[in-house]
C-alpha cells in the first residue's frame, strides 16, 4: 500500500494530477466539483454520492495549488445565475493557451515526426481508466475528441529517495541518508523513523522522527544526497493516515505564515508566472505577495528571474537572492556596475 494512500491500491499521486489536467483542459465549460470528484480518476475511486466527501475536498484544494505551482494556469469561472455558490464554481484548463502561434509553421517532415511523437504520448500516457475518465467526461460536456488534447502536463517525477522510502514505510524501518543543507559543504548522516511521505507545494516532503535529536523532522526529499540504507536491527512503529494529513496540515501552516513582498517587471516572464501563484491579481499587478514554505527554494525560484525581479521582504529572502545573483555575477566576471539592478535583489 502507498505510504501515503487513505485505501488499498490507491492511485499514485503523479497519475491523479495527470488526469486531473487531462479533464479539464478536455472541457470548454469547465466542470464542477463534484463532476471532478466523483470522475476523475484518483478521485472518484473514494467519492461517495450524497455522502461526507470534506477529506477528498481539501485533497482537490491541494491538487489546485499544485497545479499552479507546476505553471499550469486554472481557471474559475463563477456562474452568472448563481453569484457567490461555492458549489456551482466550474474549473477549467484553457487549452488555447497551449495553440501555437499563428507565425508558426512546420514543414510536412516535421509534422509527420510531430504526429508520430504525439502516438507515442498517447498511448504511453492514457491508461485504460483515463480513456474511461475521458468518455464520462463527454456526458458531463467536455469535448474530448483529441486524446492527445495538444498538451504534456510537467507533472515533477519523485526523487530517488522516494521508492526506499516508501518501502521503508510499509515494513516500519529505520533508515539512514545523507542530507545536505541549504548553506551547508557536507552533508550529514540522518537516521530517522518515517513517518509519512507526502506532496506540498509540488515537492516530496519526509516526515519523521529525527533518532539522533528524539524529534520530529521534516525533509525535502531533493536534498537528500545518495542511497537511502535501511538500519540493521532498528524497527519503526507503523505509520497511519493521520501522520499524513498532520505533516500536511504543519506545512500548511508554515505556508500560509511565511510572505514575500516583491515587485516583478511589467509583461515580463516574472509577471506572468508568479501571478499565476496569487488569486485575484490583476494581469498588469507588479507588486505581489507570495506564500512559501522554504526560503532558500524560493530564493533559487527569484533570482532565476534576474532583474525581472525585485525582493523587498523579508530581509533574508532579500540578502538570498543577492547571494545568488553576485555569484553568478562573479563566476561569469561580469564587473560590478554592469549588474547593479540584478544585485538589488
Amino acid at each position: 500500500m502507498p505510504p501515503i494512500s487513505e485505501k488499498p491500491h490507491a492511485v499514485a499521486i503523479e497519475e491523479r494530477l495527470f488526469s486531473l489536467v487531462l479533464a479539464l483542459i478536455a472541457t470548454e465549460i469547465g466542470l464542477t466539483k463534484a463532476d471532478i470528484l466523483s470522475t476523475v480518476q484518483g478521485y472518484r475511486q473514494r467519492y461517495v454520492t450524497g455522502g461526507d466527501n470534506a477529506s477528498l475536498e481539501r485533497q482537490f484544494e491541494r491538487d489546485k495549488d499544485d497545479i499552479r505551482e507546476l505553471g499550469i494556469p486554472l481557471e474559475t469561472i463563477e456562474p452568472t445565475d448563481d453569484p457567490g455558490s461555492n458549489h456551482s464554481l466550474r474549473y477549467r484548463i484553457p487549452k488555447g493557451l497551449y495553440d501555437l502561434p499563428s507565425d508558426v509553421a512546420f514543414t510536412p517532415d516535421e509534422l509527420m515526426l510531430l504526429k508520430l511523437a504525439g502516438t507515442v504520448w498517447r498511448e504511453g500516457s492514457l491508461s485504460t481508466e483515463s480513456r474511461r475518465a475521458l468518455t464520462k467526461l463527454s456526458s458531463l460536456g467536455g469535448e474530448s475528441t483529441d486524446p492527445i488534447l495538444g498538451y504534456a502536463p510537467s507533472v515533477r517525477a519523485r526523487e530517488a529517495a522516494f521508492e526506499p522510502l516508501a518501502k521503508a514505510l510499509d515494513r516500519g524501518t529505520v533508515v539512514a541518508f545523507l542530507y545536505l543543507k541549504p548553506g551547508e559543504i557536507e552533508p550529514r548522516r540522518r537516521q530517522v523513523a518515517p513517518r509519512a511521505l507526502v506532496l506540498h507545494d509540488g515537492r516530496w516532503h519526509l516526515s519523521a522522527t529525527d533518532q539522533q535529536a528524539s524529534a520530529s523532522r521534516t525533509f525535502l526529499l531533493s536534498r537528500i544526497v545518495g542511497p537511502v540504507q535501511n538500519v540493521a536491527g532498528a524497527t519503526n512503529a507503523p505509520h497511519s493516515e493521520g501522520q499524513a494529513q498532520a505533516a500536511l496540515d504543519e506545512l500548511d501552516r508554515l505556508w500560509h505564515a511565511n510572505l514575500a513582498e516583491i515587485e516583478v517587471e511589467p509583461g515580463s516572464d516574472a509577471a506572468v508566472r508568479l501571478g499565476r501563484r496569487q488569486q485575484g491579481t490583476a494581469p498588469t499587478e507588479t507588486s505581489l505577495t507570495l506564500h512559501y514554505t522554504d526560503l532558500n527554494i524560493l530564493a533559487d525560484e527569484l533570482a532565476g528571474y534576474g532583474p525581472e525581479v525585485t525582493v523587498h521582504s523579508p530581509a533574508a529572502l532579500r540578502q538570498a537572492v543577492r547571494s545568488r545573483l553576485v555569484g553568478v555575477r562573479d563566476a561569469h566576471g561580469i564587473p560590478s556596475t554592469h549588474g547593479e539592478k540584478s544585485t538589488d535583489a
